[in-house]
């Protein structure tokens, strides 16, 4: 099935497991940014912006229709919205109020970005839509995925006139359960299908960061970055330091970690978490959370078995994630960040994805 559609179509769809419930909407503003978004995972597919001489171009990795997403090898998440819980929860279990739970277990022996099937991989009712913003809405059951509680989520991308993309965030739920959302979207700056991501300049407003044992589960540490291949407080190349002989490049295959960010002002209003300039195209994408952490993903699993939009295929590192979240494993980490939703609280987070050039 071919992705097509606008926000005309009938928003009001319910989220049902066939083909004629999937839907594309189309939000753009008067700059001519376009955002595309299908309600199968609140995906999004494309986001199109203008290089440093005006020519528009698609920057993001994915499909044009539902069954790539679906069907590709590896499941890469790309576009998606993943939850209930966004990054891994070690051996898929954790403790809470006295009860243990046994989550599915996806990525080795860990639960990955909410499971089997987790919000990547159903259908979302649009809520409502129309050229400049779409709201989706998902009610994920009492222990699907083995997690408590019934979670009503919903998703709100929003453009702007300043090129930006506003994505929040709110749930609620009947019992205590963990909740942690990220948007998996896959950029590359050059264009989509355009080769490596090595050369585009990264800052990461953020001066700790969690190492990881083989599997990737936080050890539980915050060391600092200072002198480190993961030191990105003042812009660099992705690819300097990625192919250093450091333990933690080894375990991720390169970068595949979350980093401490650093906060200020109000705590409920987004700060500046990173700053991406690829200096051949000239576009910049900022990015601002109101989370206390990133994850950045250079697609080092990538590997050119998967052909996307353009009908060029994805190879090694040829685009990367940036994953505003709480920590990884942070059910079972104490001295991290709490992601527990209890009944009567509302989770509520926003994550801004800011479009230039220079």
């Amino acid at each position: 099935m071919t992705l097509t559609g606008s926000p005309s179509q009938a928003a009001s769809d319910a989220a049902v497991e066939d083909f004629d419930s999937i839907k594309l909407y189309t939000l753009k503003n008067d700059q001519g940014m376009t955002v595309k978004v299908t309600n199968y995972g609140a995906i999004i597919t494309s986001i199109t912006v203008p290089d440093r001489d005006g020519n528009p171009g698609d920057v993001v990795l994915g499909y044009n229709n539902v069954e790539g997403y679906i069907n590709a090898v590896d499941k890469p998440y790309f576009g998606a919205v993943v939850g209930r819980y966004g990054n891994r929860i070690a051996e898929g279990s954790f403790t809470l109020d006295g009860e243990t739970y046994s989550l599915a277990v996806n990525n080795g022996e860990n639960s990955l970005h909410g499971g089997i099937i987790g919000f990547d991989k159903v259908v979302w009712t649009v809520k409502s839509a129309d050229d400049r913003s779409i709201e989706l809405t998902y009610v994920a059951k009492d222990m699907e995925e083995g997690y408590p509680g019934n979670l009503d989520v919903s998703v709100t991308y929003t453009v702007t006139d300043e090129n930006q993309l506003v994505i929040d965030y709110h749930a609620t739920t009947d019992k205590a359960t963990p909740v942690n959302l990220t948007q998996h979207t896959y950029f590359n700056l050059q264009g989509e299908g355009e080769g490596s991501i090595l050369d585009h300049e990264l800052m990461l407003n953020a001066n700790e960061f969690t190492p990881v044992d083989q599997g990737l589960i936080p050890t539980g540490k915050t060391p600092n970055v200072e002198g480190t291949p993961f030191d990105f407080t003042s812009a660099k190349p992705i690819g300097r330091d990625i192919d250093d002989d450091h333990e933690q490049l080894t375990f991720g295959g390169g970068y595949d970690h979350n980093w401490v960010l650093n906060k200020s002002g109000e705590a409920d209003a987004p700060t500046l978490a990173a700053r991406v300039h690829d200096p051949a195209s000239g576009r910049v994408l900022t990015v601002s959370t109101t989370e206390p952490g990133i994850q950045f993903y250079c697609g080092n699993f990538l590997d050119g078995r998967l052909q996307g939009k353009s009908g060029k295929t994805y190879g090694h590192r040829s685009g990367f994630c940036l994953e505003t979240q709480h920590y990884p494993d942070s059910p079972n980490q104490p001295n991290f960040p709490s992601t527990i939703l209890r009944p009567g609280d509302t989770y509520q987070t926003q994550t801004v994805f800011g479009f230039s050039t220079k």
